[in-house]
């Protein structure tokens, strides 16, 4: 029954994890029609330039806010310098563009940071609480995470709903032209969306690297369960981006704990593979594929 409950509880935390990578993406998509393949160096980045403030003797939360606030300059920056020039191009291009930085950050970030493992710190304690005289795999730094992803999610689900920002974007990233008619400033909305989504992308970073071991690298092996939380979802719901990380964080818990971690990879193709055969557009898109 323990080790049930500690799978289950690992899962949760693990596919928050999965889900504040996943809102990331939701964010860009929805405000630009971009899949943006960059979203995990970029986090990378802004976490290392956290680390090199805490590094510094500072406190945690302003290494903080210090990677919030990179990570807004740096996803402005990356629109306006680098994916800006081929808007109104093949949609193709800019995908290829954010493949071309996933390397170029990498690289940049071996030659700025190092590429040896640096331990990460995490706010709260990453011992499990103990209940009775046995320790369940829920960590304080887990309920911070959990709390973290609903948070933003909600706030996610309230700009796009409730502001008229949110309604601009979606206007600028869904038709650009109709939204230049209609007054809208596409450019500066890109821009936003660029910024916010960076934001959030360092979110997932610092949850992701809290009480860990960090290197260029270090997301890469989240990114692609990210990808597939997203798509789970669907590419256009916050909430779903959510519900797809937690329904592949604990499926995969399930799958390492019961049956072989050798096995956990190949569980997430057949989860994406079920999904997408009967819900193409991911389980809360608000789209429906059409057969012609």
């Amino acid at each position: 029954m323990q080790q049930l409950i500690n799978t289950a509880l690992g899962g949760l935390t693990l596919g928050m994890v999965y889900a504040a990578f996943a809102l990331a993406l939701v964010l860009i998509w929805r405000s630009t029609r971009v899949v943006n393949f960059a979203q995990a160096p970029m986090a990378m980045v802004t976490t290392f330039i956290a680390l090199v403030v805490i590094d510094a003797g500072y406190s945690y939360w302003l290494g903080f806010a210090a990677a919030l606030v990179a990570g807004l300059v740096l996803g402005a920056f990356i629109e306006r310098v680098v994916v800006r020039p081929v808007e109104g191009k093949a949609e193709i291009n800019a995908v290829i563009l954010t493949l071309g930085l996933f390397i170029v950050l990498h690289a940049l970030a071996a030659v700025v940071f190092g590429n040896e493992y640096r331990s990460f710190p995490a706010p709260f304690g990453i011992r499990g609480f103990e209940v009775g005289d046995r320790t369940i795999a829920l960590t304080g730094f887990g309920v911070f995470t959990i709390g973290a992803v609903l948070v933003v999610m909600a706030l996610l689900v309230a700009l796009f709903r409730y502001t008229d920002v949110g309604l601009r974007m979606r206007a600028a990233a869904f038709n650009a032209e109709v939204a230049r008619l209609l007054g809208v400033r596409v450019g500066r909305m890109m821009t936003l969306g660029w910024a916010l989504a960076s934001v959030v992308g360092s979110l997932a970073g610092l949850l992701i690297a809290g009480g860990s071991l960090v290197h260029p690298g270090y997301m890469d092996s989240v990114v692609v369960f990210g990808f597939v939380a997203a798509v789970l979802g669907g590419l256009d719901s916050p909430v779903g981006a959510v519900v797809g990380g937690l329904v592949l964080g604990l499926s995969l818990s399930f799958v390492s704990g019961y049956v072989g971690s050798q096995l956990v990879a190949l569980a997430a193709l057949l989860i994406l593979m079920v999904v997408l055969t009967l819900r193409p557009g991911g389980l809360f898109s608000s789209a429906h594929a059409r057969r012609v």
